[in-house]
């Protein structure tokens, strides 16, 4: 290994130990000496940890020697975690603002005791730290330098559309299957195409270059695009498809008559083309039962299926599958240097070249494992790092002769260590899973995984360049950007990849699960609608327990309140609670027990009508999503003593946000405010969210105006108003104007405002130098936009759409 994934645990573990929180219990207490041994002791063992990883296949009690390691290293986070939270608990209870009943919701029922077992914990550490150390010299470990043969280099991010000019050798692939899909065949409405081949040779990238092909585009009246994955159940497909098909519309609530109906009107005489992506279902009466709900539409209708299966092709196909041969040496080698050579790098070093036809013959003419390795290889001119991976021990390992997972392991052995441990972490979401940049940062960071190397540099930068990086090395790929986030997904070897190296870090509990690791961390339930009441026996030997996370294709999550409560209660030392899509009335007061909780997510939970007080006592929360959450009547009402939350997303039935609440949350940095029918007014002080840079508002039919001190977000990078049909953006202008325009906006995206007839100068008065991206779309009785806007240097895209006013001016 390159670089030890438990080296980042141990210098992740080392940095939390000097934090100030733990300097000045520490001190107070006499455990000055404590602390100082045990990151001496750390120091130590960090340095022959490269050492110790590259020998634990062959010796087990390195391998013990390091399981004990890392659980220690653990805990020792949890310890220090635990000092971090009281220290917020404090600053609470020590505001000036603090009312009595208040100071009593967050004191410590025990200062001493809370003092007496602290300091036992912290003496644990250290013994069981003292005691690692002094085994290490039994094993004969050497010290060594860490991130050798590691490539760090980063790379602009791809985007998420086929340019048929970056496919190389599948022309005449991409020309047989759209002229079979052009072609009328008698005694069939609809015609089935197969496309079978191995896994990463490119069977989905063909179907998205036939499916974006102009020739298409005007041939069908209706183009589908499902992805159905390894779980073919008739309504899941139904709903996926439906969804392809229309917008808004919400199909998780009908019943599978209802679906079949929906599907039916849907195609009913409409000429269509259907992509069904990656099938692996082998099941006949699976695929009958859907094929005969598809068969209504028009005439010369085409479904095209990849697979990876022949017998798949077999059962679902009406003409012979197009079975993907291997890319040649030649069109491997081209893809390559698109892949792996900046500029005139390759004609300038032709020592590079060589070396990279010789890689290139190893990854056995399949794409993905070669643009995976040029990816990797990007820009790097080193000699010795193209050598190292033609002659890494890897390759040697016994695979099947169409197996391409040394090549893509090669690519995670030679990621960073913070790296990898992001990657793995990405295990916990089901395959196709679409995966949103703030999303995963915030997932990352809940869990200690991005760390600051400077002070001056908010973690979520740091995290969107750990996601960019994950991204230019082709972890990630299908990109999508909507206001102001990219969505991804990870192609399904990837994702089995993710799955190989976070085996004993991370679970999918399924009902069928029988054993989980103690060393397992995070949690993910695939099926969250099954789950038992009580906990499943598979969770009984769980105690540390960081990441519960459930939802499924069809956006449903945990609906029992029993099993929730039992979580809450047995897994203390939670970071992330996700129950997004759940279906659960009361959430229990005992989530206010959860210290460490860090990320807790209500999305799309419609049956909720309130949230339990005890909530604010969540001082480390750094995340709460109530987004959709249709029958929230209010926030609690000391929603301000959430000091430490970041990303608020609210759905809430309110007139109006009172002051004295979100305004106060001086941490906060992304606030979308969307699906609140009745609300009117914003709080006034707004003018308190001096760390905001992202503001949603979308959705609000009932809101008129935004506060004048929208104007002093000073942080404020990205605005998106989108769906507020009552809203007008104009604002006093001129010397009696109390809020001059103090932001600067990188990005502005205007949308469905009919209520919007000039463009309102005083959003851009101050972004002139800044502004990157602006769009406009659907705001009818638009009349005139900014003259500022051609002197704008910094505009990398204007995109406007849908202005019959503007364009009659």
């Amino acid at each position: 290994m390159a670089d030890s994934f438990l080296f980042n645990v141990a210098e992740s573990v080392l940095g939390k130990l000097g934090s100030l929180a733990l300097k000045q219990f520490s001190l107070a207490w006499g455990l000055e000496s404590d602390l100082e041994k045990i990151k001496d002791n750390l120091k130590v063992i960090k340095a022959v940890l490269l050492d110790a990883e590259q020998q634990r296949s062959q010796n087990p009690r390195i391998e013990v020697w390091l399981e004990n390691l890392k659980e220690v290293l653990y805990d020792a986070e949890d310890v220090v975690d635990e000092f971090e939270c009281e220290a917020l608990r404090r600053q609470v209870v020590k505001s000036g603002n603090t009312t009595r009943k208040v100071r009593r919701l967050f004191s410590s029922s025990n200062p001493l005791a809370f003092r007496f077992r602290m300091g036992h914990k912290l003496k644990q550490i250290r013994e069981r730290v003292t005691e690692i150390a002094a085994l290490k010299s039994d094993f004969g470990l050497t010290e060594q330098i860490f991130d050798r043969h590691v490539i760090h280099r980063e790379r602009e991010m791809t985007h998420s559309f086929i340019d048929a000019s970056n496919v190389i050798g599948r022309e005449q692939a991409r020309d047989n299957v759209i002229e079979t899909l052009l072609r009328s065949v008698d005694g069939e409405n609809v015609s089935i195409i197969p496309i079978v081949g191995i896994g990463g040779i490119g069977k989905t990238t063909l179907a998205k270059l036939v499916y974006n092909d102009q020739r298409i585009a005007t041939h069908f009246e209706l183009k589908l695009w499902v992805c159905v994955s390894d779980v073919f159940e008739l309504d899941k497909v139904i709903i996926k498809i439906l969804d392809s098909a229309s917008t808004g519309q919400r199909y998780t609530d009908m019943g599978i008559d209802q679906l079949q109906r929906t599907l039916r009107e849907a195609l009913n005489g409409k000429k269509y083309l259907l992509i069904l992506d990656d099938v692996w279902s082998e099941d006949p009466r699976k695929w009958g039962e859907l094929k005969t709900l598809l068969m209504g539409g028009a005439n010369g209708s085409k479904i095209v299926v990849t697979t990876r299966s022949q017998r798949v092709a077999k059962i679902m196909g009406t003409v012979s599958a197009l079975n993907l041969s291997l890319l040649s040496l030649q069109d491997c080698l081209s893809l390559f240097s698109k892949c792996a050579f900046k500029g005139q790098q390759e004609k300038q070093n032709p020592n590079l070249k060589r070396i990279g036809e010789e890689i290139v013959r190893k990854c056995k003419g399949v794409p993905l494992a070669v643009i995976t390795l040029g990816s990797l290889l990007y820009s790097v001119t080193d000699e010795r790092e193209w050598e190292f991976i033609r002659d890494n021990e890897i390759w040697k390992l016994e695979q099947k002769e169409d197996d391409i997972f040394a090549a893509l392991r090669l690519s995670y052995e030679h990621l960073p260590s913070y790296l990898k441990r992001c990657f793995a972490y990405c295990s916990i979401f089901p395959k196709d899973y679409e995966m949103d940049d703030i999303e995963l940062v915030y997932l990352w960071i809940a869990n200690g995984l991005v760390q600051s190397s400077n002070e001056n540099q908010e973690l979520e930068d740091f995290g969107l360049r750990y996601f960019k990086a994950l991204c230019s090395r082709c972890f990630f790929q299908d990109f999508a950007e909507y206001g102001g986030s990219v969505g991804c997904k990870m192609h399904d070897l990837i994702h089995d990849l993710a799955l190989s190296v976070s085996i004993n870090e991370c679970s999918m509990v399924r009902t069928s699960t029988q054993q989980i690791p103690k060393s397992v961390r995070q949690i993910s339930f695939p099926y969250p609608q099954s789950l038992p009441n009580d906990l499943p026996e598979s969770l009984q030997n769980l105690d540390r327990v960081q990441t519960i996370w459930s939802i499924n294709e069809r956006r449903e999550g945990i609906s029992s309140e029993v099993f929730i409560k039992k979580c809450v209660s047995r897994f203390q030392y939670m970071r992330v609670l996700d129950l997004t899509f759940s279906g659960f009335e009361v959430l229990p007061t005992s989530i206010g027990d959860l210290k460490h909780l860090k990320y807790l997510s209500l999305y799309g939970n419609g049956l909720i009508r309130r949230l339990p007080n005890s909530i604010c006592e969540l001082q480390s929360l750094q995340v709460l999503l109530l987004g959709r959450c249709w029958s929230l009547e209010e926030l609690p009402k000391d929603i301000k003593y959430m000091i430490n939350l970041r990303w608020l997303w609210i759905t809430t039935n309110q007139k109006y946000l009172p002051t004295g609440g979100i305004g106060c949350l001086k941490s906060l940095r992304f606030l979308f405010i969307g699906w609140c029918d009745n609300l009117e007014y914003l709080f006034e002080d707004m003018q308190g969210l001096k760390m905001l840079r992202r503001l949603f508002v979308c959705f609000r039919r009932s809101l008129t105006s935004l506060p004048q001190n929208i104007k002093c977000l000073m942080a404020l990078e990205t605005l998106c108003i989108d769906e507020c049909e009552n809203l007008d953006l104009a604002m006093e202008e001129g010397e009696n104007n109390q809020f001059p325009t103090q932001f600067s906006l990188q990005k502005l995206e205007l949308r469905n405002l009919p209520k919007l007839l000039e463009f309102p100068q005083w959003l851009i008065q101050g972004s002139t130098n800044n502004l990157k991206v602006m769009r406009i779309g659907e705001c009818d009785n638009l009349r005139e936009l900014p003259e500022c806007l051609q002197n704008m240097a910094s505009l990398q895209e204007l995109r406007i759409t849908d202005y019959p006013k503007l364009n009659n001016n």
